[in-house]
């Protein structure tokens, strides 16, 4: 398991809103040292990609950001659907939660969540 820290280079970026709520939650939480937030996809949804965001322990495979002071850990095989991807926090009425704006997605769905490249 590599322990380098990348951080010079963010695959993807947080909008204020959705730094300030990742910091909250993970003070709600008292999440441990050893976890990071976990940003990848997986497959489903009702667009074929689904996001995945969470706090995590890092694991064979993943790249390990700093990213606005956030330790992130990210597959090495997700960065390509992630590439330039921006996480925003909504606390709108109508909508309540983490939304991304990918510049990859060829197609995403109502919900935000799911995505085609």
């Amino acid at each position: 398991m590599s322990t380098t820290v990348d951080t010079t280079f963010a695959p993807v970026s947080f909008s204020p809103t959705a730094h300030k709520e990742l910091l909250k939650l993970k003070d709600q939480q008292e999440i441990g040292e050893d976890y990071g937030l976990r940003v990848g996809v997986e497959g489903g949804g009702c667009s074929g990609m689904s996001y995945v965001l969470g706090f995590d322990q890092k694991k064979d495979g993943d790249q390990e950001f700093n990213i606005d002071g956030i330790r992130v850990f990210m597959n090495n095989a997700h960065q390509m659907y992630l590439m330039g991807m921006m996480i925003e926090w909504n606390d709108g009425l109508n909508s309540r939660g983490f939304t991304f704006v990918n510049p990859n997605a060829s197609s995403t769905c109502g919900c935000g969540t799911s995505f085609s490249a």
